[in-house]
């Protein structure tokens, strides 16, 4: 049983900032983002990791590398945030225009992917932390790593919309004996 997996967000980008859905397209942290990703290699010092993932999107990667991790990260697709589609680079708010009362978590995305077609990602990132004998690092994105949370307590993956994640936070997924519970959440 893999004794703990530790969810890191990318450093903050200029889409993260101003709160547009940043899904596929591939931008760069901003100054403060890298700040924030090189913070990022203190809190992670002490830990060893069996297994260390990354999204193969810049953001991520280049935050686990500015964490000391870059070198060992096993890039994966599966970690990639979830494709917006039409809603891609649009805020809440303006999405909301045409549509009030939408929410990714529940309003969908038109020519993107849904809810659970992001479930089943995230569970294939499960299985392969759950296989890895020791504590794991997943470097990866807001949405994406929300779902994979709620997955790993056994939620559906459209709970992940109660777990809050800010740039290059830490939060910790483990067990309660043979319970899969959160063991710290969104610690900047």
């Amino acid at each position: 049983m893999t004794a703990s997996v530790w969810l890191v967000r990318h450093g903050e980008t200029e889409w993260s900032r101003s709160g547009r859905h940043t899904g596929r397209t591939d931008i760069p942290m901003t100054a403060e983002g890298e700040r924030q990703a090189v913070t990022l290699t203190t809190r992670l010092a002490a830990q060893t990791f069996s297994l260390v993932l990354s999204s193969p999107l810049a953001r991520a990667r280049e935050t686990a590398r500015l964490a000391g991790y870059g070198a060992v990260a096993d890039i994966t697709d599966d970690l990639r945030e979830w494709d917006y589609g039409a809603y891609e680079g649009r805020t809440t708010a303006d999405i909301r225009r045409d549509r009030p009362g939408w929410s990714v978590w529940t309003g969908g995305v038109p020519d993107g992917e849904t809810v659970d077609e992001v479930g089943a990602r995230q569970q294939r990132v499960i299985e392969r932390a759950r296989g890895a004998g020791g504590d794991v690092a997943v470097f990866g994105h807001a949405h994406a790593l929300r779902v994979l949370a709620a997955c790993w307590l056994g939620l559906p993956p459209a709970h992940g919309r109660y777990f809050k994640l800010d740039p290059a936070s830490i939060s910790i997924l483990g067990y309660e004996r043979e319970t899969p519970a959160i063991a710290r959440w969104n610690e900047t």
